[in-house]
């Protein structure tokens, strides 16, 4: 009875290892299984260092998007591009006109900048054009790009800061960016704002106009022409396309990372033959031949010896400097860049 006892223990005991090592596998497996679906791998792992020179870090804060509509576009100034040598004896009185206010009283340059502005859209000879288009940027340099505030001014004005305002708030609420009323106001930090401080703001959006035929790019503050650029254009075969646009959300970018469609290439900005220059303002179609077009951009160059020639993939180049001041005046979504032949 011992014996036989002992020797059914020991099958009983075998087979009960023997289930053991099949039924342990599967639930190891089980667990494992249970874990990685319960907390997924990587979840609490820490995030890859970012680069320094990584666009994501540099973009303007998202807006909300807005609808378009036809009463969202500026109504902006067209200037006759065409070649026209015989003086305009009606363009010739309305600058004499303008010109006499300057002086005329305290607000003299607001009265002459908005006559000039009447008269730009006007036939009048090359020379009484270029006389218009002289005139209004040194204009500007008083009424727009200094602490200057006129009190006929519809397009500037003073703003006292109430407490918990950031500079980056006033300037959304104005549709200009920040770094403009950063310079205008010789604010050394945006962090250095008080509450109870007077600040010159300036009513946006801006917008700008490309004239193709011309290679000029035409600023103006919402309706108020304010100075032309020289540009570079989209090479043949790859135009830049006519049409509405407008400077793409989170579009605004400070030397970003590019790769180049047609080779693939992919260019940092430490690069020596890094080709955008200084800032890279991305745009959105809407309107035109432009609708549903991306991949465009207003950018610097590092090819400065071709603006005014169409040598690009289809953006808009300025010079470094230029792309600068533009950067610090369009704003995501408000702001309109239109391309007319």
């Amino acid at each position: 009875m011992a014996r036989y006892f002992s020797f059914g223990g020991g099958r009983r005991i075998g087979r009960d290892r023997r289930l053991l090592y099949t039924i342990l596998p599967l639930l190891i497996f089980v667990v494992v299984v249970t874990f990685i679906y319960a907390y997924p791998f990587g979840k609490n792992r820490p995030e890859p260092a970012v680069a320094q020179n990584d666009p994501n870090m540099q973009r303007e804060p998202v807006l909300p998007v807005l609808p378009l509509s036809v009463e969202s576009e500026p109504n902006l100034l067209r200037t006759i591009p065409e070649p026209n040598s015989r003086p305009d004896a009606r363009a010739a009185k309305l600058i004499t006109e303008a010109m006499a206010l300057v002086n005329a009283s305290p607000d003299g340059i607001i009265y002459t900048r908005d006559r000039l502005n009447e008269v730009l859209p006007l036939p009048m000879s090359n020379q009484q054009r270029a006389f218009v288009k002289k005139q209004l940027p040194e204009l500007a340099d008083k009424w727009l790009f200094s602490k200057a505030i006129f009190a006929q001014d519809m397009l500037c004005s003073r703003y006292r800061v109430k407490p918990g305002d950031q500079l980056r708030t006033i300037a959304r609420q104005f549709k200009v960016p920040w770094e403009i009323l950063l310079e205008i106001n010789k604010i050394r930090r945006p962090e250095l704002l008080r509450a109870g401080e007077v600040i010159k703001v300036i009513h946006g959006p801006f917008h700008v106009r490309i004239y193709r035929s011309t290679f000029t790019m035409d600023l103006y503050l919402q309706n108020t022409y304010v100075r032309s650029f020289r540009v570079g254009l989209g090479r043949p075969g790859m135009e830049t396309p006519t049409g509405l646009w407008r400077v793409k959300a989170g579009g605004k970018l400070i030397k970003p990372v590019w790769t180049n469609p047609l080779t693939g290439k992919t260019y940092k900005p430490t690069d020596e033959d890094y080709p955008l220059g200084s800032r890279w303002i991305g745009l959105e179609g809407i309107k035109g031949e432009a609708k549903g077009r991306k991949g465009f951009a207003i950018h610097g160059t590092k090819k400065p010896e071709e603006i005014g020639t169409r040598s690009s993939q289809g953006c808009i180049r300025l010079h470094n400097g230029d792309a600068i001041l533009i950067y610090n005046l369009l704003v995501p979504l408000y702001s309109h860049v239109e391309i007319v032949p």
